[in-house]
């Protein structure tokens, strides 16, 4: 084991590298998506709230493998009309597939997050926003944003830890994340208990670590509270 382990150590740690950057990126970039998609949800406009909430059914209610497999083979149907916009580049590329697909699953999830947090925000916190005079862009950005990712936070980190678990379905279109080097390391030397194993060790690591950051994180949000505050239970999955 320890021969193996030598040999493709490597090989491994560069499949963790894109693992990580795979989970970064498309979290970055989903919450950046899901922040005027909760708010849409909120929003007293019935067509805003309609086309939000049929994004969420669609990414929520289908596998994330179905909607990589839809923009990885899928766009290829459309490819003139995609090479005619200057975008069949972009769809033609596996890993920028795995990040489109990744990041617009991860939107709706981390969206419903935030809407959930948005509206446990206590109402006199917003009453007392408005009170000063504050316009909606302002409370939007000094109030209501800041105490929902505090709020949010722990369930946040459970969508994350799951995000960087779901990269692995990526080796499928080639892109050779952990889990598609564990895949050719074990084809090429039939060595898969080792390759599969060794693909787990470096998981572990990744999500505790993580969730140690994320923890980190946790409490200094909270520590106006004196405490890390309750439900900080950060580690499961969604």
């Amino acid at each position: 084991m320890m021969d193996f382990v030598v040999e493709n150590l490597p090989r491994f740690l560069g499949g963790a590298w894109l693992t990580i950057q795979l989970a970064a990126i498309s979290c970055g970039l989903g919450f950046l998506l899901a922040v005027p998609i909760a708010l849409a949800r909120l929003s007293r406009n019935e067509v805003l709230r309609g086309v939000a909430t049929s994004y969420i059914f669609f990414f929520r209610g289908t596998p994330l493998l179905a909607q990589l497999f839809l923009i990885y083979y899928g766009s290829g149907q459309f490819r003139p009309a995609l090479d005619a916009v200057g975008l069949w580049t972009f769809f033609r590329d596996p890993w920028f597939c795995a990040i489109l697909s990744l990041t617009l699953n991860s939107a709706a999830y981390a969206s419903e997050i935030l809407r959930g947090a948005i509206q446990a925000i206590p109402k006199g916190e917003i009453e007392a926003a408005e009170a000063l005079g504050l316009t909606r862009l302002l409370r939007l950005r000094l109030i209501v944003l800041p105490r929902a990712l505090r709020i949010g936070w722990p369930a946040y980190s459970n969508e994350v830890v799951y995000q960087i678990q779901a990269t692995s379905l990526v080796s499928i279109i080639t892109v050779l994340e952990i889990t598609g080097v564990a895949r050719t390391v074990g084809s090429r030397d039939f060595t898969f208990f080792e390759a599969f194993g060794l693909a787990a060790v470096l998981y572990l690591i990744l999500v505790y670590g993580f969730l140690y950051v994320s923890r980190r994180i946790e409490m200094r949000l909270n520590r106006h509270l004196g405490t890390s505050g309750p439900g900080l239970a950060t580690g499961g999955l969604r």
